[in-house]
């Protein structure tokens, strides 16, 4: 007798088929309403930051394989500028049918509505969620003679010194400083951020002992790391990193429960119909568990961690919670907000 319960699947399962067969009628579909089919044209995925940066090299590393799925060219566009709010106003303002995305990260998405008093454009409010990209790690490092050598030994320092650790971070409202501003709150110790423009120059001053700690992202100090160039007491991930298998998780050092992740999303304008979005979704899902791209975001340092619609959207308001909270224990502010 066949056994029915090994066959049965899960409702997320059920929904990426459907969407994928919605997908492939809507790419089949003959005559004149072939012309209200999608894609009927380029896709396109705004990217909120210049050519080269970490978020473009990532839009590229997965867009060959989507095209490919859509049967339609996807473009990057970069619209740098106004922390990403530029490209978050041209993404809400484009029309509503799946041919435009941003490919959003936490400053865009979460973080600069908590900080900017007067945008015109709220992301979750004004876009939909499409699906998650990846998760990238931090690791909190310090200089190579900072008297503690373990996260424990990190933490019973700060408490003893209240306020005279400093950390660097790519600017106010990075998730490089936010990063550092949950540690805090967690382990119940008072950090000095120091803000800079830009992970290199934060970087730069943390070899030197301008600085004591940083919390980047893993990606962009793991040279510096392999270099002996700064020690590594953790990272943020809920496992261990395959970069850095021997460095354990903050969980692992001693702060239970502590966990915290970069990320990319991939949202389109609010009103975008559901079966498409269900379609794009289903689309970036196959695209994302491709071998080679999954190998290539792998390289930069970011897990692939596709998701339903749904799905996404539960992660971007738990992500909502969580940065509100920071961002009001820590009293964050832009001077220019």
């Amino acid at each position: 007798m066949r056994n029915f319960a090994a066959t049965k699947l899960t409702a997320p399962s059920l929904r990426r088929r459907k969407a994928l067969a919605l997908l492939g009628g809507l790419l089949c579909v003959p005559g004149s309403v072939r012309a209200q089919a999608f894609p009927t044209r380029p896709v396109r995925i705004i990217v909120p930051f210049v050519a080269g940066g970490s978020s473009d090299v990532v839009a590229r590393a997965f867009a060959p394989r989507l095209s490919t799925i859509l049967g339609q060219p996807v473009v990057i566009e970069n619209l740098p500028g106004a922390a990403g709010n530029i490209a978050v106003d041209v993404t809400a303002r484009a029309a509503p049918d799946g041919h435009t995305m941003l490919l959003g990260s936490p400053g865009g998405v979460i973080v600069n509505p908590l900080l900017y008093r007067q945008l015109k454009t709220i992301p979750l409010r004004d876009l939909t969620p499409v699906s998650m990209v990846g998760h990238l790690e931090h690791a909190i490092t310090v200089t190579r003679n900072f008297p503690a050598t373990t996260l424990s030994g990190f933490i019973e320092y700060a408490r003893a010194n209240p306020g005279r650790v400093s950390y660097g971070s790519a600017g106010t409202g990075t998730t490089t400083h936010l990063a550092g501003a949950l540690f805090a709150l967690r382990a119940g110790i008072s950090l000095q951020h120091v803000g800079y423009r830009g992970s290199a120059q934060a970087m730069t001053d943390l070899i030197s002992g301008t600085i004591q700690a940083m919390f980047d992202l893993l990606p962009s100090s793991i040279s510096q790391i392999r270099g002996g160039l700064i020690r590594t007491l953790a990272t943020t991930g809920t496992a261990r990193s395959a970069q850095l298998s021997d460095v354990p998780t903050v969980i692992e050092a001693g702060l239970p429960g502590f966990s915290t992740t970069s990320w990319h999303v991939l949202m389109a304008p609010a009103g975008t119909p559901a079966p498409i979005v269900e379609a794009l979704s289903a689309a970036i899902g196959q695209a994302l568990r491709d071998a080679d791209v999954i190998s290539r975001l792998l390289a930069m340092g970011e897990t692939s961690t596709p998701t339903t619609p749904d799905a996404t959207a539960q992660f971007l308001k738990s992500e909502a919670v969580r940065w509100t909270e920071v961002i009001r224990a820590g009293n964050i502010t832009l001077d220019n907000s």
